[in-house]
């Protein structure tokens, strides 16, 4: 079951991708951040305080118990984590093809499999080296491809943005390990919808700083802001990308390693979207490439069952 909803989270987060590079396109980027940790609060909020206030959401996949600090330090550090990630991540998306930027954030299961293997202790059987093997090479061969652009790896800065935000990535994949897993396993037991909702809330008011502090002071002399309706699409589709995701987690037997390495899958609709939407170039080698990772895709889901 766990396998099927990260499969499921992969394809949403495609489509969150695709619509964050469309609201990214010539537009202001602290501005975009902000309203889309906004959008997300505004659909938690109501659950933390239905749950809070009223019984109707007793027993369901909906409800948010009530936490001390003692639970709040660890979705704070969470926020801290992830916001950075973006951060760097839409800085890096909206100056870079989304058909280069997919290939590079693909390859943060890798680093969550060297993680999980280091301090979860997870082991993979034959299918599933062979499903990460094929991903591996797959992705290399996509960034490989993306040198044809006229984008040069070595001195590109958003180049050095998107890796950044890769590896926080990874590091936030590993810390939801670390906080879904029960505390006899090495992890520290939280309720799934108390990190979901309240990270959330958190990010927004720390991305509010950022806006008043760093941006608007100078935002008469930065990329103006234009409303753009993708934007509240980025908040839903993450949202839901990332209830399922935390819902995978939270189940008996669930593998951060192959959650994480099937939800990069994400590629392929972003990738679907660069092609049909965007234009973008060069899509004849890279149909190969996502080829192999559909395969191995495959070779991880029959792995896991």
């Amino acid at each position: 079951m766990w396998l099927v909803l990260a499969f499921l989270s992969a394809a949403l987060l495609g489509f969150y991708d695709s619509f964050k590079k469309k609201s990214l396109d010539g537009n202001a980027v602290i501005p975009v951040l902000f309203l889309n940790t906004l959008f997300s609060s505004l659909i938690f909020l109501p659950l933390i305080i239905a749950s809070s206030a009223t019984d109707w959401l007793d027993g369901s996949v909906f409800y948010v118990p009530s936490c001390g600090w003692e639970v709040h330090k660890y979705v704070l550090l969470k926020s801290l984590i992830v916001l950075l990630s973006w951060i760097f991540g839409y800085f890096g998306m909206k100056h870079l093809p989304l058909t280069i930027v997919g290939p590079i954030n693909a390859t943060r299961p890798v680093m969550v499999l060297v993680g999980a293997f280091v301090v979860f202790g997870e082991r993979l059987n034959a299918y599933q080296w062979i499903g990460v093997a094929l991903a591996v090479a797959s992705f290399f061969m996509l960034s490989r491809s993306g040198r044809k652009e006229g984008i040069d790896f070595k001195h590109d800065r958003w180049i050095y943005f998107v890796v950044l935000a890769a590896l926080l990535g990874a590091v936030s994949g590993l810390y939801d390990k670390f906080l879904m897993a029960p505390a006899g396993h090495g992890g520290v037991g939280l309720d799934r919808m108390v990190v979901q909702s309240w990270y959330n809330i958190y990010q927004c008011f720390m991305m509010g700083i950022v806006l008043l502090v760093l941006w608007l002071p100078k935002a008469k002399n930065t990329t103006p802001f234009r409303w753009d309706w993708c934007i509240v699409l980025i908040s839903i589709f993450l949202s839901a990308a990332d209830f399922v995701y935390f819902y995978a987690l939270s189940l008996p037997g669930a593998m951060i390693s192959i959650v994480s390495m099937v939800r990069r899958g994400s590629v392929i609709v972003s990738f679907l979207f660069g092609a049909m939407l965007l234009h973008e170039k060069n899509l004849k080698s890279k149909v190969v490439d996502l080829a192999l990772v559909l395969l191995g895709m495959l070779f991880l889901y029959f792995g896991s069952n």
